[in-house]
């Protein structure tokens, strides 16, 4: 970890010395040639795969400590030491990635430099000023983060306020890195604050506050918890794999449900925030918009109907696997099968093309190259139907997980059940009216049904988890959650999830960058570099699909030494100590370890605190209300 920490430390330091050098480099800039040639691959390329790294390990390492400090607070709030065991793994993990993201962002700045030093000069001469606030911000970070981790013991107990408070502490500084990044990459699609000459008129706040800066820092917000979920359930799956006994299967089995109920409980909202992207996008520039979505990446959203389809089905897959280690579930099994016909309908229609890849004699005999029948499923009232209809029935997978194991005794259950299922087909009645309205109205008024389709998909969620809430508070448990027992193929499902999201994120990152052809900064600095043109999907999809290999083979030998670290050190150390599952065993529960404690204190033997965390409780399912 401190060699690490070194590296990180290092890159820091290469950042704050190259940002004073930056003015001067920018004057040698205008007399050296505009671009310059990486050797075999070409720059483009070796921009593109170092930006996606480097974009992949930012994204786990800025996702996931702001769902580890939520676990922690939870924790911390309840005296249950599941919790914050969970969450210092989850920031182990973070450590691993943090150096290496550091030195593929230092290197990512040589290559901008180094081969596109026009591009870089422009962007210096709008953005300089931001250029110092992301490097301190950065080495606040590095430093936040480090306390944060290394002082988990030391500020346990009546200091764990302080402890708790470093972590909220280091979220505000990541999320401030990303908002200040995003500026650089939302000018680049959305120019602001500038004249006609490109030349920065006013403050630089005019610059960063663009078109699209908000909506994509929604998203990629949104984005990385999503990633940071999916990467941390991988490396769960990895460990229960591997595990040799049951109480290690069931640890990780918690775990991996904790960060898989992270990443769909973000991804239920993602598509909402996408909406949002679009809509400023076109409001932005309607050519640009017509580009991505009706232009020559029209099938790029249909590769990544495809990939989100997986998502649901992997997510709700996994859930209803994980039925079968909840006792009293059986009585909701009888819906898998029609939830299963809805998410599979809705991916068939999301996937469905507008126009076909057919042969001149194929559009001939079927009258155009719009199908009869399956043209009217490959418009967008069509499309924002099945994807809110697939994420109420994914809402309605983990309410049913959510109660599996729990009756309620409240004496007004039987009103709160009619009003959620009111809530949920009202809601349902709402998406599909304006779905099947829209084919009757004008594009433009179209378009603004999609807002009325979330608002109702949202306020039946709301709705229903505000009664869920109260009503299942105390209820009667049918048995404890057997920890451990899940099916091995649910693992799998969980690195499956993992490998598509990551997948996904380099696919929308080529969408965001494409729709500005030929441009560095769309309508502003032309690209007139060798490699101007925007790439085939076909091409742009087997340069994801490489990145995406190198990064989980990077990935995976990270959670190799994660694994090989704690081997023989079970009891030695304190980070190595962890809470006692239950996995099958129905024992009566014992109180769980206060987290003011010390992690060499706790206690390896007696009763399960995975039993007290659910019986004592009405069998509540971990993480939630």
């Amino acid at each position: 970890m401190v060699r690490q920490g070194a590296w990180a430390a290092l890159a820091v330091v290469v950042l704050l010395v190259m940002v004073p050098a930056l003015p001067a480099l920018a004057q040698d800039a205008a007399r050296e040639p505009a671009y310059r040639a990486f050797p075999l691959i070409g720059s483009r390329l070796a921009v593109w795969a170092v930006a996606q790294l480097h974009l992949n390990f930012a994204a786990f390492i800025l996702g996931v400590p702001i769902f580890a400090v939520i676990i922690e607070i939870i924790g911390w709030r309840t005296g249950d030491a599941r919790y914050d065991w969970l969450s210092h793994e989850f920031v182990k993990l973070t450590f691993a990635a943090f150096s290496t993201t550091a030195l593929l962002g230092a290197f990512l700045l040589f290559l901008f430099v180094g081969y596109y030093p026009k591009f870089w000069t422009y962007m210096t001469s709008i953005f300089f000023p931001t250029y110092w606030v992301y490097a301190l911000l950065f080495f606040a970070e590095t430093f936040t983060v480090y306390v944060w981790y290394y002082g988990w013991d030391w500020l346990s107990g009546p200091r764990k306020g302080i402890h708790v408070a470093l972590g909220v502490l280091s979220n505000l500084f990541g999320t401030a890195i990303l908002l200040v990044a995003n500026s650089w990459v939302t000018f680049m699609i959305s120019p602001a604050g500038i004249d006609e000459s490109g030349a920065l008129k006013g403050s630089v706040w005019a610059a960063i506050y663009n078109f699209t800066w908000m909506p994509i820092n929604i998203h990629r917000l949104i984005a990385n918890i999503v990633f940071g979920g999916t990467i941390a359930a991988a490396y769960a799956a990895f460990r229960f794999l591997g595990a040799k006994t049951d109480e290690e299967r069931a640890r990780y089995d918690w775990m991996g449900y904790i960060g898989n109920f992270v990443a769909l409980s973000a991804f239920i909202v993602l598509p909402f925030a996408g909406y949002y992207l679009g809509r400023e996008i076109y409001a932005f520039n309607q050519t640009m918009g017509i580009t991505m979505m009706g232009g020559f990446m029209s099938w790029l959203w249909i590769i990544q109907a495809i990939l989100i389809g997986v998502l649901f089905m992997g997510s709700n897959y996994y859930l209803w696997l994980g039925m079968e280690r909840i006792p009293g579930s059986e009585r909701y099994r009888r819906y898998v099968p029609m939830m299963i016909g809805i998410l599979a309908f809705g991916f068939m229609v999301w996937a469905t093309p507008r126009s076909m890849v057919i042969t001149l004699d194929e559009a001939r005999a079927m009258g155009g190259t719009h199908h009869p029948v399956l043209g009217f499923l490959g418009v967008m009232s069509a499309k924002n139907t099945a994807v809110n209809m697939m994420i109420l029935t994914t809402f309605v997978s983990f309410v049913l997980y959510r109660r599996a194991n729990r009756i309620s005794t409240k004496p007004w259950v039987g009103t709160g059940m009619v009003v959620q299922w009111a809530a949920l087909g009202l809601a349902a009645a709402v998406v599909v009216f304006y779905g099947v309205y829209g084919y009757f109205v004008e594009s433009l008024v179209r378009i603004g049904f999609s807002v009325y389709q979330v608002l109702a998909v949202l306020a039946a969620i709301v709705v229903v988890m505000a009664i869920d809430i109260p009503m299942f508070r105390g209820a009667r448990s049918t048995g404890t959650i057997r920890w451990g027992t899940i099916a091995p193929r649910s693992q799998y499902v969980l690195i499956l999830l993992a490998v598509t999201f990551t997948w996904l994120m380099g696919l929308m990152g080529f969408a965001r960058s494409g729709i500005r052809q030929h441009w560095h900064v769309y309508g502003v600095m032309r690209d007139n570099s060798v490699d101007a043109a925007t790439p085939a999907i076909g091409y742009a999809a087997n340069m994801i699909t490489t990145v995406t290999i190198v990064f989980f083979a990077l990935v995976m030998f990270m959670f190799w030494l994660g694994g090989l670290s704690e081997k023989g050190k079970a009891g030695e150390s304190g980070h190595a100590a962890t809470p006692v599952f239950a996995g099958g065993s129905d024992s009566d529960p014992a109180r769980p370890a206060s987290t003011g404690e010390s992690r060499e204190g706790r206690s390896r033997a007696g009763g399960s605190e995975a039993s007290s965390a659910g019986e004592s409780r009405g069998g509540r399912s971990p993480l939630l209300p």
